[in-house]
């Protein structure tokens, strides 16, 4: 649910300021270049700024612990360097010091995983202490990882191959290797564990496929095409708390949500829309170029009949073109207001109704409403502008949809070369902080909000 899954260039986070969601969809955070910031989401569509650090050092990365005081950061001066502060006391806890640069850090309340580009530090949460390095990992210059929010189901996910679409699933408790699963055939873009740890969703480079996969016994339980007109680069993909939904957005100005059928519970099985059994079968990414986008073939489009069609037929089909009239299509879609901004998003509720939040770069934050019945178009209902990106200043005021006019955009190549690679390019690396040793402080609060 961070900017830092997808396929980018310019590093974690392009277009000048990093933005996720906290595991459990609860509350927002951003990095800047005053300093980090949290926000709580409101029951009214809202959102409320609960802490700016405003420490002047531009923040590249930072992660918040659920809803406790427990924040990880790292900033573009200290690339190597992660720091974990309790931001209540405003005190820092720990800071530790790596041999490249920090590309990705994920929390649960169990485990601190560092994300570097050929190696991944799983640290104990409760005292910071190193306890394994998966060290010579496949090139992975993005730092995607995902580190599953559920304790009892401790896996880390990350990319097992820099050619084809592999993932590695890392048991972060045991501190073994647990499955390799075969989930694409081209290089992976996106990774999203469910709320319970059990299924994986993938997204590849050609950004037209998504997969939900059950872990460990690698089965693949859904199959949705997001679009077939053109490859895109998937950013996000979120499940719902509940685990019957998924959100992916991408480079496009359309976010598109699936329901996970006939199974929709985390406990589950396989089937529903986009159902496949057998988890290694053959791609079908690059098949159907010309079958339409994803907004075209709803539960009731065109391309939703022929799939039911073909169902009843398909041994009379190529396997191939029997796949991919059978994968699941769009259950509802969002269109955002303005492109060139990288975005998360997240499903929750809020006064007990469904909805659909994306964050983007460019520190906006769009409230969608969501039917979890119908689904359809997804109305916009409000917008934030938390964050100015220049100057960065958290301002978190809230407009209703319609009432004051869009804010100017902000130029897509300047604000790129503010970016966390752009600052790094050209500095001497010797001036690049990151041989300081571990420093801990008092006791480690409990993580527990």
């Amino acid at each position: 649910m961070s900017l830092g899954g997808g396929q980018n260039t310019e590093g974690t986070n392009a277009g000048g300021i990093f933005v996720q969601f906290n595991q459990d969809c609860t509350s927002l955070v951003a990095g800047s270049s005053s300093g980090y910031h949290l926000f709580s989401l409101t029951p009214d569509d809202g959102i409320e700024e609960i802490y700016a650090s405003r420490s002047g050092q531009d923040t590249c990365l930072v992660d918040r612990l659920f809803s406790s005081s427990l924040v990880a950061i790292v900033t573009v001066s200290a690339p190597r360097k992660l720091i974990v502060c309790h931001y209540k006391k405003g005190t820092e806890i720990c800071n530790y010091s790596y041999s490249n640069t920090i590309l990705a850090v994920k929390l649960n309340r169990s485990r601190l995983i560092v994300c570097l580009e050929e190696s991944l530090h799983i640290h104990n949460i409760r005292d910071m202490k190193i306890l394994h390095t998966i060290r010579d990992t496949p090139p992975n210059p993005r730092g995607l990882c995902a580190l599953s929010p559920c304790v009892d189901h401790c896996y880390v996910a990350y990319p097992g191959s820099s050619a084809v679409g592999e993932v590695q699933i890392f048991d972060a408790v045991h501190l073994n290797a647990k499955c390799v699963i075969s989930a694409h055939d081209s290089p992976l873009a996106a990774l999203a564990w469910s709320m319970c740890g059990r299924r994986l969703a993938t997204a590849s480079e050609r950004g037209t496929v998504i997969r939900v996969f059950a872990v460990p016994d690698r089965t693949r339980l859904y199959e949705f095409r997001r679009g077939v007109k053109r490859c895109v680069s998937i950013a996000c993909l979120a499940f719902s708390a509940c685990g019957a939904l998924l959100a992916a957005t991408s480079n496009t100005e359309t976010v598109h949500v699936f329901r996970l059928q006939d199974g929709a519970a985390e406990e589950g099985g396989a089937g529903g829309q986009g159902g496949a059994a057998g988890g290694q079968g053959a791609d079908a990414e690059g098949a159907g170029d010309g079958a339409g986008d994803a907004g075209e073939g709803g539960a009731g489009g065109w391309m939703g009949w022929l799939a039911q069609a073909v169902s009843a037929g398909a041994g009379y089909l190529p396997a191939q073109v029997a796949d991919v009239l059978a994968q699941g299509r769009a259950f509802a879609a969002a269109r955002l207001p303005t492109t060139g901004h990288r975005a998360v998003a997240a499903i929750t509720n809020m006064q007990r109704a469904p909805r659909l939040l994306v964050a983007t770069s460019a520190g906006v934050l769009y409230v969608y409403g969501l039917d979890a019945a119908e689904g359809g178009e997804c109305p916009l209902l409000r917008q934030h502008q938390f964050v100015d990106p220049a100057p960065a200043t958290a301002t978190a005021t809230a407009t209703a949809t319609g009432q004051h006019a869009q804010r100017p955009a902000h130029d897509h190549d300047a604000a790129a070369g503010a970016s966390y690679a752009g600052k790094l390019r050209g500095r001497d690396p010797a001036r690049i902080t990151g041989t300081e040793p571990l420093h801990l402080t008092s006791d480690i609060p409990n993580p527990n909000p």
